[in-house]
């Protein structure tokens, strides 16, 4: 079994996820190594979101088998969920429009504190200090994000960045505390030409780091391994628990499924 912190093989066989309103996907076969770049592409209401939910431990599959990191899905969700994280998933790992730059990494570095050891430390000491200022400027590296070129630096308010910008202290916080597995939703959605083609190698740099990424969005790159979502034979996916019309109900039970880590 995989325990490190390098990046998570992927195999999956037929999964698919089938809730109240139909099924959101099914029939996905992935074979993956550590450190591969795969792309998730389908049509809108395919189910790429649930897809990259499942994947990591957040959303139970109710057809076919999977391990992550050497971990059976859905059986050892938990231990799924602790190795991987997500980032850009609308819904369930949102920014905030109204805090800066530096208060969301800030935060998110010291969710990992308890992890490293240091959740005894006083949040004012020198120690924690020091090992918030490393992670988030590790961060910022890992995604090229300069605060200079920020119109505030870190106090830069996430509504006043580009949307490229978003994207990258999106991945930088998914990134942070080193998950075998990131997953990263609505990759190139809405960006210029050479937008699309920033964020993509983004991810790209991220596997060369050893991280598994799979990313949903359109033209992916052609080193990607490309897996493909498509409509359920009713016409339509079933809406995912992320879509506007979907009832409370249903979104309260699909967050008590996925949990918001």
């Amino acid at each position: 079994m995989n325990t490190t912190r390098q990046g998570a093989a992927v195999n999956a066989r037929g999964i698919g996820v089938e809730g109240p309103r139909g099924w959101a996907f099914r029939g996905v076969d992935i074979a993956a190594e550590p450190g591969t770049l795969i792309a998730v592409q389908g049509p809108s209401g395919s189910g790429r979101t649930c897809l990259l939910l499942a994947l990591t431990g957040r959303m139970r599959i109710t057809e076919g088998e999977a391990e992550i990191a050497g971990f059976p899905l859905p059986k050892r969700m938990g231990s799924v969920r602790a190795r991987t994280a997500i980032a850009h998933v609308p819904g369930v790992a949102d920014l905030e429009p109204a805090l800066t730059v530096g208060e969301h990494l800030k935060e998110q570095a010291l969710l990992g504190h308890r992890f490293q050891g240091l959740g005894a430390s006083l949040p004012w000491s020198k120690r924690n200090k020091e090992a918030t200022r490393a992670r988030i400027d590790a961060a910022l590296a890992a995604v090229r994000l300069d605060p200079a070129t920020l119109p505030k630096g870190l106090r830069t308010a996430v509504r006043d960045l580009e949307r490229i910008e978003a994207l990258r202290l999106s991945v930088a916080l998914g990134a942070m505390h080193g998950p075998q597995l990131l997953a990263v939703d609505d990759v190139d959605l809405k960006l210029t030409g050479a937008e699309r083609d920033q964020a993509w190698q983004l991810l790209r740099d991220l596997t060369r780091e050893g991280t598994t990424v799979v990313a949903a969005g359109s033209d992916a790159p052609a080193d990607a391994l490309t897996v493909r979502t498509r409509q359920t034979d009713t016409g339509a996916a079933a809406p995912t628990p992320l879509q506007d019309d979907t009832t409370e109900e249903e979104a309260a039970h699909a967050f008590a499924e996925t949990g918001r880590a």
